[in-house]
């Protein structure tokens, strides 16, 4: 239990600081400053090793290196989850799968829904199906500890089996031409690991030194780079065979969490934000590609979610978390149309960067604070505190507030 709350806690000071370098990066683009943030984002870094060369600006950097962290640290809590958290009892992990599956697939309907007529624009159908945890928690955390837990816990599983879904879109449709020698290079990386992994070799140095050759094969084999971190974490043993009580996975995931919460999702955060207002006007934001991106996550999110846990509940799948109601439940579907993070990473996986007709970051942007507003105030209204100690009894259409004694 102490384990969850200092992750929940972890969470929400990460999303305040997420929250900071994106109003950050927002007040420089569009200050004085532009001049040398665009300066910054673009500086070229070479790295060469013989005829071996990887040459990007400093946003693709952050974007395709640093990043490969974050998805790391994504794979780590996946696995750990899937064995021993809260995703290895099916009975528990029924309904936010599907409450996620539903929160993926609604927005990007409504997405496609505004852009079906150019192909060119329907390739961001996926910008608005994720969810960014760090944001979500941010928002929740507000209301203190008045949150139920289960409430908390549903969100966050939410949140993962949505980042695995963004996984596995970004590996099936958002990869380039393909090259067959970087693809060999990267499956030989496959068998060392997995030896690694059954001799019971618990330092990570081995398993990082392989996980960097693995990571530049990917990124010139057209697959995207970052997807070698959630491989390479699969890997990474979940016990000592020789000293049971040592979790390398979870040791590795602790050590983690602090340079990406504070680090890694910053500056990607500033990297990727500075969007400038100049010039913008009414006709920029109801272009239908920032217009669908914040339809789907403020209206698709919603819908999709409680869509999904509605169903369950009428076929008898799965129960309400303990202590909480569909009200709240209903907020906390709204918190899911926070999509900062993986939303502004598909978005430049998309698109290339930032086109010169719109912007899909006003979208993500516009959306996710809509949604964050909406959710906080709904489950701020909702969620007894102990100035108003009552508990929202459910009931089928939503809740009855009580007294509690």
């Amino acid at each position: 239990m102490e384990k969850i709350k200092a992750f929940f806690q972890l969470e929400a000071a990460g999303g305040i600081v997420l929250a900071l370098a994106a109003v950050l990066a927002m007040i420089v683009a569009n200050s004085p400053l532009q001049e040398f943030y665009n300066a910054f984002i673009h500086a070229p870094v070479v790295v060469q090793i013989g005829s071996f060369e990887i040459a990007k600006d400093a946003q693709h950097w952050i974007n395709d290196g640093l990043m490969a962290i974050f998805f790391f640290l994504v794979g780590l809590e996946l696995k750990r989850e899937a064995l021993i958290g809260e995703l290895s009892d099916i009975k528990q992990i029924l309904m936010p799968a599907l409450a996620a599956v539903g929160g993926m697939i609604a927005p990007a309907l409504i997405y496609a829904a505004f852009n079906y007529q150019n192909p060119e624009q329907l390739a961001g159908w996926a910008i608005p199906a994720a969810t960014d945890i760090a944001f979500a928690l941010g928002v929740i955390s507000l209301l203190g500890n008045r949150v139920p837990n289960a409430l908390k816990v549903f969100l966050v599983s939410i949140a993962i089996f949505d980042d695995l879904g963004a996984i596995i879109i970004i590996a099936l449709f958002y990869t380039s031409e393909l090259s067959l020698f970087s693809l060999a290079v990267a499956a030989v990386c496959f068998p060392f690991l997995y030896f690694l992994n059954k001799i019971n070799v618990v330092r990570i140095t081995p398993y990082l030194l392989i996980g960097l050759i693995l990571w530049a094969a990917l990124l010139k084999s057209g697959v995207h780079a970052t997807l070698a971190g959630v491989l390479l974490a699969f890997f990474i043993p979940l016990r000592n065979k020789k000293d049971p009580e040592h979790s390398p996975l979870e040791e590795l995931e602790h050590d983690l969490h602090n340079t990406v919460a504070f680090g890694v999702l910053p500056l990607f955060a500033f990297a990727n934000a500075g969007i400038s207002l100049i010039g913008t006007n009414l006709d920029t934001l109801l272009h239908p590609v920032p217009l669908g991106i914040a339809a789907g996550l403020v209206l698709g999110k919603q819908f999709g979610v409680m869509a999904a846990v509605l169903i369950c509940l009428k076929l008898n799948l799965a129960n309400l978390p303990k202590g909480t109601n569909l009200t709240q439940l209903y907020g906390v579907s709204l918190l899911c149309g926070i999509g900062f993070t993986m939303s502004l990473f598909i978005s430049g996986l998309a698109f290339g960067g930032i086109p010169a007709e719109f912007d899909p970051r006003l979208g993500i942007i516009i959306g996710s604070l809509i949604s964050g507003i909406a959710g906080y105030l709904l489950l701020r209204r909702t969620i007894p505190n102990a100035d108003n100690p009552t508990l929202a009894k459910d009931t089928g259409d939503g809740f009855i507030p009580t007294t509690h004694n």
